[in-house]
Formats: structure tokens, C-alpha cells, sequence
């Protein structure tokens, strides 16, 4: 068998081709999530991860998810979909029906598989950062060798959960890696209003943890700095990452962000995560236009497969209203 092709990108073509694909596929689905958001097909809070597929994809990338945990916060499609979940399940709980990931009942800030190891968005800002604390707690008590990827936004790094979590895991040595992922607004106000210091990941000195930053925007980079975190937490070494990214789109489907212009805009899509590695891998010659308009093609097939099977499911019954309640 011949070996796989390697490039200056320091992976193999079939590997960057597949965290390609799965920027994609996270972006069809985010843009068809949005335009059935317009046409009122769901309803609810919807908070699209457009711009930041990079973050997701790269750091999840490096887990094994037979014993390694994912929690994240409302902005949750692209990590499920890092995840392994199924785009049809996704849209189904995007539409309510009962054939979604929590049966309809969690909507788009809830996804949640604990085949999968994804614990969930959560709708409290920050309020996924003690649980995710808790994950790794359990994951050193019982060695399972397993490690938690705890993701946040910027504007929940001031909550003050976080820096009690911070504080625990340093002190039982908990294997966690925190993620914050910066995409410069906190709902409407930018992140260097409300912050002392420039730099998040500096703020894991006072832990006396490790404190990585990446370009978030560069999945090749999150990638590789997630690793390093991710060897540093499985010794028992817990490391705060900082993720420099941008959502393209507003806080939720309700933000008319009048906050930003326009130009600030277009100037982030032009380091557009999945057309900047397209492009490296094209000075690479390691895909072809040919290539690419079929992993868009198939990523567009699914996700219109996604919604046919949204469509076409059923509503919960009422009784749903009793099921998953433990007392």
C-alpha cells in the first residue's frame, strides 16, 4: 500500500481533507440553520457558529471520544457536529421534533449526546465551566485516562465560575483543557471593554496552570496548540487556551448588530478559516477544484437531507413533557 501523501502542513492530504469537510458541512449547516430560522421553521434562540468552525474542528480533532468529553456553551452546532452527531438528528431538535438529539425539548442551545460524549450546550453564560470541572473530576477519580474540552465564549470569562473551576482543577490536578473561544464580542460589547488584560491566556499564571493562545482562525494552529494541552491535561496538568476567533454572523438570529460595521466584517472573512486552509492545500497540491465542489457538494447534500428528515418527523407528544425527569 502506498504511503500517504504528507505536505509542509506536517499532515496527511486524507486527514486535512477531512477536517476540511467537517469545517464545511458545519458551515452548510449554520447557513441552512439560519435560513429555516427566516422562514420560521425554528423557533427559540438560535446562536450560529459561522466564522469559528476552525476552533471546534481542530480541537476536537485530537480527542478520542471513547473516553474524552466535550461541554460547551448556547453556540453548540459545531461542536456536536465535531462531535460525530448526526446532522439529521441536529436539524430535527433545531425544528422541535422528536426525532432531535434531546427529542425536540432542548432546541438549538441544547444539543447533547451522551453516546457521543458531548454533555451539552448550556444556556446559562458560563454555566457549563463548573460541570465540565465536575466531568474531570470524575475522569481523574475513577483513571479512566480520559480528558474534558471545556469551551466558552469571552464574554464568560469574567464570570466568576470560571475562576472558582480554574482554581479546583489546579488544586486536584484535574485533566481538563479550558477553551475560551474569543470572537471579539461578548452579545454587543467588544471583549477589550469589559477585560484588564489583553491576554486571557496570561490570566492561568494565577492558577498556575498553563496558558496557551492560538489563531483561531488557522485550524492547523488550534489543532497543534490543543494537542500540546491536551498531553499537558491527561498528566493531571489542567491548561487554559485562548482561541482568537470571529462569528461572522450576530449573538443569536435577534441581534441586528448595529455594534460593528460592515468593513470589520469583511475584513475577518478575508482569513475565513475553511478557504484559508483550501488554500494552503492548493499551494500544496493536495486538492483539485474538482475536488473541492465535490466535498461542498456532498456537505450541501447532507445537510438538505437534514432538513427533508426534519420536516418529515413528527412532533413530541405531549407526554415527552415527563420523560428525562429524574424526581
Amino acid at each position: 500500500m502506498p504511503k500517504a501523501k504528507t505536505s509542509k502542513l506536517a499532515l496527511p492530504k486524507q486527514e486535512l481533507l477531512a477536517l476540511l469537510d467537517q469545517m464545511q458541512l458545519i458551515r452548510s449547516f449554520e447557513e441552512k440553520a439560519g435560513q429555516m430560522y427566516g422562514l420560521r421553521k425554528i423557533g427559540g434562540f438560535c446562536h450560529l457558529y459561522t466564522g469559528q468552525e476552525a476552533v471546534a474542528v481542530g480541537a476536537i480533532s485530537n480527542l478520542n471520544l471513547a473516553k474524552d468529553y466535550v461541554l460547551t456553551a448556547y453556540r453548540d452546532h459545531g461542536h456536536a457536529l465535531a462531535c460525530g452527531m448526526d446532522p439529521s438528528a441536529s436539524m430535527a431538535e433545531l425544528f422541535g421534533k422528536v426525532t432531535g438529539l434531546s427529542r425536540g425539548k432542548g432546541g438549538s442551545m441544547h444539543f447533547f449526546s451522551a453516546e457521543k460524549h458531548m454533555l451539552g450546550g448550556n444556556g446559562i453564560v458560563g454555566a457549563q465551566i463548573p460541570i465540565a470541572t465536575g466531568v474531570a473530576f470524575a475522569q481523574a477519580y475513577e483513571k479512566t485516562g480520559g480528558v474534558t474540552l471545556c469551551f466558552f465564549g469571552d464574554g464568560a470569562f469574567h464570570q466568576g465560575a470560571l475562576h472558582e473551576s480554574f482554581n479546583l482543577a489546579r488544586i486536584w490536578n484535574l485533566p481538563i483543557v479550558y477553551i475560551v473561544e474569543n470572537n471579539q464580542w461578548g452579545m454587543g460589547t467588544s471583549w477589550k471593554k469589559v477585560s484588564a488584560h489583553a491576554d486571557f491566556s496570561a490570566t492561568a499564571a494565577a492558577y498556575s496552570m498553563m496558558g496557551l493562545a492560538c489563531d483561531g482562525m488557522d485550524i492547523l494552529d488550534v489543532k497543534s496548540t490543543v494537542a500540546k494541552a491536551i498531553e499537558e491535561a491527561r498528566k493531571g496538568n489542567p491548561v487554559f487556551v485562548e482561541a482568537r476567533t470571529y462569528r461572522y454572523k450576530g449573538h443569536s438570529m435577534s441581534d441586528p448588530q448595529k455594534y460593528r460595521t460592515r468593513d470589520e466584517v469583511d475584513e475577518y472573512r478575508t482569513r475565513d478559516p475553511i478557504l484559508y486552509l483550501k488554500g494552503r492545500m492548493e499551494d500544496e497540491g493536495l486538492i483539485s477544484e474538482a475536488e473541492w465542489e465535490a466535498l461542498v457538494g456532498n456537505t450541501e447534500l447532507i445537510v438538505e437531507e437534514s432538513v427533508r428528515f426534519a420536516e418529515s418527523s413528527p412532533e413530541p407528544a405531549a407526554g415527552e413533557l415527563y420523560t428525562d425527569i429524574l424526581a
